[in-house]
């Protein structure tokens, strides 16, 4: 079985999509899905004027501002009804899998099954829900406070203004939340991540022609412009081997006799990915570091109020900022780590099903072994997340290059992209599959009919 499905998917290619009705229907859905996603970017909050709104931003761009725009796609320079994106839900998320290391009653919840984590899902619903109410009321009251070149950037500042803006946001968020679950149920999977990767691709052709712009009025000579396309190109290459790189741990399954003859004594092995977390960190940290800023980035404080203060000092290029981005990223590599791939369980399922590690016993030895190689290849891995994501930052405080060639927004295009492939490759080599079981399945009825004839 084994070898059939590998021949399957060396044989796999992308012509089979024309006959594969059911992936077809899947990406036509993802499809209609981000582009409703896209759309939604452009509808604006009531009550903003747009022209005001504009230079603000304009004024207000780096650090925190950045950071939320690339995550909502261009929203929020738009000060659109998705300017918060998916950002409370992530929060929510990362508060909730907190949570759940810590309470024994939600860690049995996700010791249940499918039922335990219907549950956690509908509190983590919740809990986005509230995040996404008090960050779209910090929203709406530091935009009435914001005074652009021509005006305030609320047409009728007041009570009913700071309303429609929470409802309208919070609703945003909401269905972005739905999207994104519709998506990874009846798409191609990995829904909130292909809403962030949407995002992000969607505003590179303005990055770009921002690097060009800035290449044509002498703030980037020709040969830095090259350098920082061959860096992109480099740190492309580089994430790609990475995500691609795992650590295979031998398994044998010994040989049993079952009547005259043997069976077993096969040789397999458990694939340990160098990066376990994926793009999970980096969101993660980006996320937790915004969460309680996103008011700060909004106030009108001045540079002596301590608001003001710590978004100067949060800024990109700050040595801060890195060192706290670093640290988060590094954390949740262990943190996620831990939570995808457990050594107890995978020791009991080896010893469940008679296979053993060449040379470690099976139980509490072979968990630790795992725990061993898995806590040595997510150290290479943390610093591999690190290292890319705080490469730009340095690059960003010496030179003024647009923060969407950051390390975290290409990291995320990347992966996803992989991930995306890896998927719609697997849809296809199962159509394949399903093929040749109804091919074999119509061969036998045809011979067992000539045999009755």
């Amino acid at each position: 079985m084994a070898s059939a499905i590998e021949q399957l998917a060396k044989n796999a290619n992308w012509g089979a999509l024309a006959k594969a009705t059911d992936l077809k229907r899947r990406l036509l859905f993802v499809m209609g899905a981000l582009l409703v996603y896209r759309l939604g970017t452009y509808i604006p909050v009531p009550g903003i004027d747009p022209n005001v709104w504009d230079g603000i931003f304009d004024q207000k761009m780096g650090g925190i501002m950045d950071t939320l725009n690339m995550f909502s796609g261009g929203a929020l320079s738009r000060m659109s009804i998705l300017a918060l994106n998916i950002m409370p839900y992530i929060s929510a998320s990362i508060i909730m899998q907190l949570a759940s290391a810590m309470s024994p009653k939600l860690e049995a919840l996700k010791k249940e099954g499918g039922s335990g984590r219907m549950v956690i899902n509908q509190y983590t619903r919740y809990l986005t829900v509230l995040l996404a109410t008090v960050q779209a009321y910090g929203l709406a009251v530091g935009l009435e406070s914001m005074q652009g070149p021509t005006g305030s950037a609320v047409i009728d500042p007041g009570l009913f203004f700071r309303i429609s803006t929470v409802v309208s946001i919070v609703g945003g968020t909401v269905f972005l939340m739905w999207l994104g679950e519709q998506i990874t149920a009846r798409g191609i999977g990995n829904g909130i991540s292909l809403i962030i990767f949407a995002g992000i691709v969607a505003e590179f052709p303005s990055a770009i022609a921002q690097v060009l712009e800035l290449s044509r009025q002498g703030s980037f000579s020709g040969f830095a412009l090259l350098a920082l396309f061959a860096m992109v190109t480099g740190v492309i290459v580089f994430i790609v081997f990475m995500e691609r790189s795992q650590r295979r741990v031998l398994v044998q399954y010994p040989k049993r006799q079952q009547g005259n003859q043997m069976t077993g004594g096969e040789t397999n092995h458990i694939p340990l990915k160098l990066n376990t977390a994926g793009v999970i960190p980096p969101i993660f940290a980006s996320s937790l570091l915004l969460l309680p800023l996103t008011i700060v980035g909004f106030s009108g404080a001045e540079g002596g109020d301590f608001t003001a203060g710590l978004a100067r000092f949060l800024q990109h290029g700050q040595p801060i900022y890195m060192l706290l981005y670093g640290g988060f990223i590094a954390f949740f590599c262990f943190f996620y780590t831990a939570i995808v791939f457990n050594p107890e369980e995978n020791a009991d399922m080896l010893r469940k099903y008679g296979g053993f590690i060449p040379g470690i016993r099976p139980g509490k030895n072979t968990a630790d072994h795992l725990d061993y190689i898995l806590t040595r290849i997510t150290v290479i891995g943390a610093l591999y997340l690190v290292f890319i994501c705080l490469l730009p930052e340095f690059l960003i405080s010496q030179y003024n290059m647009p923060f969407y060639f950051g390390g975290t927004s290409l990291l995320i295009v990347v992966s996803v992209t992989m991930d995306t492939v890896a998927q719609i490759h697997s849809h296809l080599i199962a159509h394949q599959y399903e093929g040749l079981m109804k091919k074999t399945k119509l061969g036998k009825r045809r011979g067992m009919m000539r045999g009755t004839r």
